[in-house]
């Protein structure tokens, strides 16, 4: 398959800085068209990779493309986006992973999430049942995560209490709104889950 990296351009530098680094594997979930690659394509500071293919017919019968936010739809994730992030202040690298959506890859995501620390969860307020099975795929991995709602243009709004409501989040799971074409919005996502991640570890037995 074909891969294609972004044609933005990243910042300086794109090699890591000397020294020690505590690298952490972190992935970006959620499903079809929900913005997984806009993400890791807006915070990564090197060209990302993207695993991107043109749907077929057979992929058109299995993915309902008529859902709001679907119709248009060409390409879908087959294996991976990749990007990566630098923290120089806490001396850590952010290797960010997103996985396909849809349950078929299921042997993939496995794969993917391997050796992963957590999740940022995507989600979408006109297909919020389409996250069930992204946050099933999560805690079955024993994977700690965030929610973050992507706010679409045309999604309408809700608060963060209905949100979690409709969810069914359990109240220690974060969750936050974002606008994942934004650098700073995503970036405050992801603190979030950083800051989770780190509370839910002072938490485990020694």
């Amino acid at each position: 398959m074909d891969s294609a990296r972004s044609e933005r351009t990243s910042p300086s530098p794109v090699y890591l800085p000397e020294g020690d680094q505590q690298r952490l594997k972190i992935l970006v979930a959620g499903p079809l068209g929900i913005g997984k690659t806009t993400a890791i394509r807006t915070l990564s500071e090197i060209p990302t990779l993207h695993t991107d293919e043109v749907m077929t017919d057979a992929a058109a019968s299995a993915d309902d493309l008529t859902l709001d936010g679907l119709r248009g739809k060409t390409t879908t994730t087959v294996a991976i986006d990749f990007g990566r992030l630098t923290v120089p202040q806490a001396k850590v690298v952010l290797y960010l992973y997103g996985t396909p959506g849809q349950r078929r890859f299921l042997p993939l995501w496995e794969d993917i999430a391997d050796g992963a620390i957590g999740a940022l969860v995507l989600a979408d307020t006109r297909r919020l049942d389409q996250s069930f099975e992204v946050m099933d795929l999560v805690e079955e991995r024993g994977l700690d995560y965030a929610v973050a709602v992507n706010t679409f243009p045309t999604s309408p709004g809700y608060s963060l209490e209905t949100l979690r409501s409709k969810l069914d989040l359990d109240e220690r799971t974060p969750l936050v709104t974002c606008d994942v074409r934004e650098k700073n919005s995503t970036l405050d996502a992801l603190i979030v889950l950083t800051a989770h991640l780190i509370a839910r570890a002072g938490d485990e037995p020694s």
